[in-house]
């Protein structure tokens, strides 16, 4: 007589969704001692660990307003072609990993065709920032949610959002690759001052943001004339940036591949970056920084309507900032940023003094903040409590 395997459903929509997918897969497979069939989407990751997916993930894998309006009706094709494929799978558990336009529109529909399909959110969406009436809209249709910052669970508490619990960071996983060891980050006192410049790791972010970070460096050198400058690329925009520094006065060294980025991570004594992810890698490996963004047309469209309708929840865009619960990292937005006031910061964090050891002072208080109880892996909290929403 045949054991049914249970079937676990994972919907992924990019990259980093594939990634966490593949790691919560070889931690389910751990508790169920690799007797699990998988099905939904997911990059070449999740597909390596055995899942089935629906069709190829790059379908639904695009960033911006004008790229997603562009695939409009094959991303609907697919939403819809996804939830008939859980349905008829009547998986154990579905997880719908990040990327919420896509999956969040998988999820609401399954809910509705398959009510008794258990649904867990891995990856939070910023309703503390944005449009926080969707915390109350996702309690109809996702059972648990999985967060990776530590603050989320109190704020879907106060929301109405569904029960969220605190799994961690991915980047706390990695602390070790982003700290130095022995002389990779020189004293200041010995005369060389490295800068690590990240202008994004989109092409719209870095067509607003690389020419004023060229500024804000040639400012910072007249002062600073020991300084180096490492500038870790994205693969898919190193020959974007090549051009866009090729008028630079100063020039960056250009460096490609997370771990030449991770390198330069371990040796720079400041960092200029564009709001992000990075800046929570920055802030794990003991860089004090300055970030700055620029928005492109449509949300500063946005930025204007919400003057009047309140749209956004909070000013505060840094995401080490808003863990910390206060603006310990200066922040620059649109007209803000200039370059004049960024070379300010950015000389008073290259020398021993107030400013810097303010802020280092704040980034040291991010482990304690952000580590799980028991010394936990990330995807193995994450595993134990998909494994309890699962139908037996």
């Amino acid at each position: 007589m045949s054991v049914s395997l249970p079937t676990i459903c994972l919907v992924a929509g990019e990259e980093s969704g594939d990634q966490l997918g593949s790691e919560l897969m070889r931690a389910l497979n751990g508790r169920l001692d690799g007797s699990a069939r998988y099905c939904g989407v997911g990059g070449e990751r999740m597909l390596k660990l055995g899942l089935t997916s629906f069709f190829n993930m790059s379908d639904v894998s695009v960033m911006g307003i004008s790229a997603v309006l562009a695939r409009l009706p094959l991303i609907v094709r697919r939403v819809y072609q996804t939830v008939d494929a859980i349905v008829a799978s009547n998986p154990s558990v579905l997880v719908i990993i990040d990327s919420p336009d896509f999956t969040h529109s998988v999820a609401r529909r399954v809910r509705k065709r398959a009510p008794h399909i258990p649904i867990v959110g891995y990856v939070s969406p910023s309703v503390w920032a944005w449009r926080p009436g969707r915390a109350k809209k996702m309690s109809a249709y996702v059972d648990e949610l999985l967060a990776l910052l530590p603050f989320e669970p109190g704020e879907h508490s106060k929301l109405g959002g569904p029960p969220t619990h605190y799994v961690g960071h991915p980047l706390s996983e990695n602390i070790a690759d982003l700290r130095p060891s022995g002389d990779e980050r020189t004293a200041l006192s010995a005369g060389k001052s490295v800068l690590v410049v990240l202008p994004g790791s989109r092409r719209s972010e870095v067509d607003r943001l690389l020419g004023v970070f060229g500024e804000t460096v040639a400012l910072v050198k007249r002062d600073v004339p020991g300084l180096e400058v490492l500038l870790p690329a994205v693969g898919h925009l190193e020959s974007r940036i090549r051009d866009g520094v090729a008028d630079w006065q100063c020039k960056p060294e250009i460096v490609t591949g997370p771990q030449a980025k991770q390198a330069a991570f371990r040796r720079a004594h400041a960092g200029l970056a564009a709001s992000g992810t990075v800046s929570l890698e920055l802030a794990l490996s003991g860089v004090p920084m300055v970030v700055a963004y620029k928005v492109d047309w449509f949300f500063r469209r946005l930025k204007e309507l919400n003057r009047v309708f309140k749209l956004a929840k909070v000013d505060n865009f840094v995401l080490p900032n808003i863990i910390l619960g206060k603006k310990a990292i200066p922040q620059f937005l649109d007209e803000e940023v200039v370059p004049a006031v960024l070379a300010g910061h950015l000389k008073e964090l290259l020398q021993d003094g107030r400013e810097r050891n303010l802020q280092l002072a704040e980034l040291s208080r991010l482990d304690d903040l952000m580590r799980l109880p028991d010394g936990h892996s990330q995807s193995d909290t994450a595993a134990e409590i998909v494994f309890r929403t699962m139908r037996t």
